[in-house]
């Protein structure tokens, strides 16, 4: 069963692979969404945050998230 996190991100993005390797050692699934393989999806991350910085991760409760710390991002999914 899916979670209802999504990450946007991009392969050449440092935050984004430190941000999608907690998100894969937590277990939850998620979805990834690469903004550089639509123009729509980076126009969505943008419509999200307000900005264009990556990665932006949407939680469950609706939330959203731009370039965490492992730390918050730890605690706004809710492991150790």
């Amino acid at each position: 069963m899916a979670s209802g996190i999504l990450m946007y991100g991009a392969a050449w993005c440092g935050d984004c692979r430190r941000s999608k390797s907690v998100l894969d050692a937590s277990g939850l699934d998620y979805e990834y969404i690469d903004v550089e393989a639509s123009k729509e999806a980076a126009d969505a991350a943008v419509a999200i945050s307000g900005r264009t910085s990556i990665p932006v991760i949407v939680l469950p409760d609706g939330s959203h998230l731009v370039e965490p710390s492992d730390a918050l991002l730890k605690e706004r999914i809710g492991v150790a």
